[in-house]
């Protein structure tokens, strides 16, 4: 059986599901992350599946075989926390990271519950310079 991926571009306004957001930090908070993802890579907003908020795409092809598209940055408002996908692990990551203040990591996740509670400094430095990486490690 083949893999189908769940996470690709679909054609939804962002604005459209933006609005949707029932929380209103959590909304006011996706507005403010869209723009500044917006900003820091130059490309447009694009919905990937139902409900994360990508910008650029780049093409990943793991050792295994399984190879995909997904977005250069991004981001979810969840229910509990807004969700930014980045890229981990270079240079600098855990100090940029150790910046922002109240957030909680995984593997390419930060989990942020307000971002008035974050130093957005350093979420622009950290996510230009995980942009700049991930165009370094996947050049199209």
């Amino acid at each position: 059986m083949a893999y189908e991926a769940k996470t690709v571009p679909v054609k939804m306004p962002v604005a459209d599901f933006i609005a949707a957001v029932e929380n209103p930090r959590r909304r006011a908070d996706a507005e403010t992350l869209c723009a500044l993802f917006e900003e820091i890579s130059g490309e447009p907003p694009v919905m990937w599946g139902p409900s994360i908020i990508g910008f650029g795409a780049y093409h990943y092809r793991y050792a295994s075989g399984h190879e995909g598209d997904a977005p250069w940055l991004g981001f979810s408002p969840r229910k509990a926390h807004t969700v930014v996908y980045i890229l981990p692990g270079f240079s600098g990551w855990e100090t940029m990271v150790a910046r922002l203040g109240k957030v909680k990591t995984s593997v390419a996740c930060l989990y942020i519950n307000r971002l008035d509670q974050i130093d957005m400094d350093a979420l622009r430095d950290l996510a230009a310079a995980s942009l700049v990486e991930m165009r370094e490690r996947f050049p199209d």
